[in-house]
């Protein structure tokens, strides 16, 4: 598979009279880009904003965040089998307005939403306040069940990402990225003396506003399987949860995935990279049992000497997190896992709700309990008294002059298991 994403930088939005990319501007007509979303009926009406870096905005509660991206070349549209046609993705050309997102917010869906800060002590815990972004406000019908209410916005969010990129289809190309590897039999043969590596992508799949979508199948409903890498950045995966703000994997995230991006750099030179295995986070044991157990037979059969692991969410999932390293260590395969931890105000606490001997190669993405004083902003996009209800707020979070007192928590991606973030620690 070779995929090219050509990317055209987003460096300001603005409202304009046309939508387009135009001196690495993207401009965007409100009326037009509304009418793109505003044909749910589940929607008594939709408000645009924009929202940019170092801004004094928050907004909140943000559901999903997805970049602007369209194919050029070999497909349709993108999203398969939500804006584009069922079919393999990975191939050919997609334009990427990067630098740019759309952010999904209206009133709560679940308790397990967040917010953004476009600056002050909050923004550099979320990759979004460096983003340009579109907001979409979504006001509901009234008594909207909420999967239908998620669906809609989830929905909505898409059709808006990608109908900005539609529109900038001829925008000048800044850079090229390309992303070319062959079965893994073509590159076993190629890199016969390098380790072989394969990555467990694990993605909420729980119900009760917990789902991931794969090809637009809902993945609690399906067993793990292999994908190629250029699959997920060529945007097989979707989100449609609503877990903790601080570790759920975007739609952003997820085309943007550094532990793929990162092991195709190394691909060919420190590693062969076999492919990625998106797998299952299940809230019954029997459930956990079957998916760990043939994540680990499939690492097994691909030949791994390795498996990266990266967590979705925390409690619940982390004993699917001991398991799979359990199985695939009893198996000989090497492990290193990503997860954040719920360690407690102080970090004193246990880290997981689960443990076993065999997870020895761990990376902490942060404690999501570390509480963190956020200024009054002098614009709100959204609800902001929903910052009683979200994880990781409280009641007495939102002070009258507009500061809030909240956990690590509730800020969109603060301790992304992926990686995904701007901060980091060092030994001293």
């Amino acid at each position: 598979m070779r995929l090219e994403l050509r990317k055209a930088f987003v460096k300001d939005i603005q409202w304009g009279d046309t939508t387009k990319l135009d001196n690495n501007v993207l401009y965007v007509n409100t009326e037009e880009a509304r009418a793109a979303v505003l044909d749910d009926e589940n929607f008594v009406d939709v408000e645009l904003e924009l929202a940019r870096p170092g801004e004094s905005i928050r907004i909140i509660p943000v559901k999903d965040a997805i970049e602007p991206r369209v194919k050029l070349e070999g497909g349709e549209s993108f999203f398969p089998g939500f804006c584009a046609p069922m079919e393999p993705v990975g191939e050919g050309a997609t334009l990427v307005l990067e630098g740019s997102a759309v952010l999904t917010c209206g009133p709560l869906v679940g308790i397990q939403e967040g917010f953004i800060d476009m600056t002050g002590p909050a923004a550099p815990y979320n990759p979004f306040s460096g983003t340009y972004n579109l907001v979409m406000v979504a006001k509901p019908v009234d008594n909207l069940e909420k999967h239908a209410y998620e669906k809609s916005l989830r929905m909505a969010g898409l059709k808006l990402a990608l109908y900005l990129a539609e529109k900038c289809k001829d925008a000048k190309i800044d850079d090229v990225e390309v992303f070319e590897k062959g079965t893994i039999p073509e590159e076993n043969e190629k890199y016969p003396d390098l380790p072989k590596i394969t990555y467990f992508c694990m993605s909420i799949t729980q119900g009760l506003l917990h789902d991931t979508f794969l090809y637009a199948a809902d993945m609690k409903n399906i067993v793990p399987t292999v994908v190629h890498p250029n699959e997920v950045l060529d945007g097989a995966m979707v989100s449609g949860n609503c877990v903790s703000a601080c570790d759920k994997n975007t739609t952003f995230h997820h085309v943007n995935d550094p532990i793929v991006l990162e092991l195709y750099k190394r691909h060919g030179k420190e590693i062969n990279f076999l492919g990625v295995i998106p797998t299952l986070e299940s809230t019954v044991l029997a459930g956990k049992q079957r998916s760990t157990w043939m994540n680990a037979m499939l690492a097994n059969m691909l030949g791994a000497d390795g498996v990266v692991i990266s967590e979705e969410g925390y409690g619940n999932p982390d004993t699917d997190l001991c398991m799979n390293a359990k199985k695939c260590e009893d198996m000989g395969i090497k492990t290193v896992v990503i997860s954040d931890e719920a360690a407690g105000e102080d970090g004193s606490s246990q880290g997981l709700a689960d443990a076993t001997p065999e997870m020895s190669g761990f990376v902490s993405a942060g404690n999501v309990n570390e509480m963190i004083e956020v200024p009054p902003m002098d614009k709100v996009i959204g609800y902001v008294e929903s910052i009683a209800y979200v994880s990781g707020g409280a009641v007495e979070s939102l002070r009258e002059d507009g500061s809030m007192f909240v956990e690590l928590q509730s800020i969109i991606g603060s301790t992304n298991e992926l990686g995904f973030s701007k901060l980091g620690c060092e030994w001293v």
